[in-house]
């Protein structure tokens, strides 16, 4: 029986096409309110396709809430639109939502992967993107689930984009990612603290693998205290609770803006 979504590559995204200008608006004001602000009426299904993750591999569980609030943090600093935002929130929960089509003997390998295994699992991005696509309002987040391992040196997947042509909402979305898989302890490795997983990130920044910009926007959020921001999304938290927090991560990156 063939599966109800393809994993067929879209055609590459040209992001020229769909962004705006990098920073086109003012952060939202807390006059508008919790109720309206990121979470849309397919908030129910985004909750459902964030879990279905995690119910795969409890190993990162509440990854996806993590590098969805980071995102969200980075984008409010560097100003971006309401809109954008959203796309960013709604990216960071689904961006693994792929790996539900990954076999467990790959998923939950210790060691590492063979060279069939590894283009296996490269395939959770366009997957993800192709479970997604069905639902309207994911639209906005499709790139970022499509783009998120791609690279600045064009050495990413699943398209090889290089630089500007991954969508800014994309390389904000990967260093959200790598800094809460850095920061989290794994079978294959330790906790680094947040000041080496940092260097790490400007490190690979200075190979061209990483955009620049972000990491250093990620750098300054550390010196206003931050980092700690995951704390904020505990796991399992129903849409109240989401709504909450997002208000609350929201007033804290006000209050350190500038």
């Amino acid at each position: 029986m063939r599966p109800w979504f393809s994993c067929k590559p879209a055609p590459i995204f040209n992001p020229e096409a769909w962004r705006g200008p990098t920073h086109d608006a003012a952060v939202p004001s807390r006059a508008q309110g919790k109720r309206d602000w990121l979470l849309g009426e397919d908030e129910g299904a985004l909750l459902a396709l964030a879990r279905a993750v995690e119910l795969r591999d409890r190993r990162t569980a509440s990854h996806c809430e993590r590098v969805a609030f980071l995102g969200v943090a980075i984008g409010m600093a560097m100003q971006f639109s309401r809109a954008r935002l959203a796309a960013l929130y709604q990216g960071g929960y689904l961006h693994d939502v792929g790996k539900v089509g990954i076999p467990d003997a790959i998923l939950h390998k210790a060691g590492g992967l063979s060279a069939e295994e590894w283009s296996i699992m490269r395939t959770h991005p366009a997957c993800g993107e192709a479970i997604c696509r069905p639902v309207a309002s994911f639209g906005p987040a499709l790139p970022l689930i499509r783009h998120h391992h791609e690279r600045g040196d064009g050495n990413g997947y699943p398209d090889g984009l290089r630089a500007s042509q991954i969508p800014i909402e994309a390389r904000v979305l990967q260093v959200a990612d790598i800094y809460d898989a850095l920061t989290s302890a794994r079978p294959h490795k330790p906790a680094y603290t947040p000041a080496q997983s940092l260097q790490m990130l400007r490190d690979e920044a200075k190979c061209g693998w990483r955009d620049m910009e972000v990491v250093e926007v990620l750098g300054k959020m550390h010196g206003s205290g931050l980092p700690g921001i995951g704390a904020m999304a505990p796991p399992g938290q129903d849409l109240d609770g989401m709504r909450s927090s997002l208000d609350g991560l929201r007033a804290m990156v006000e209050s350190t803006a500038g």
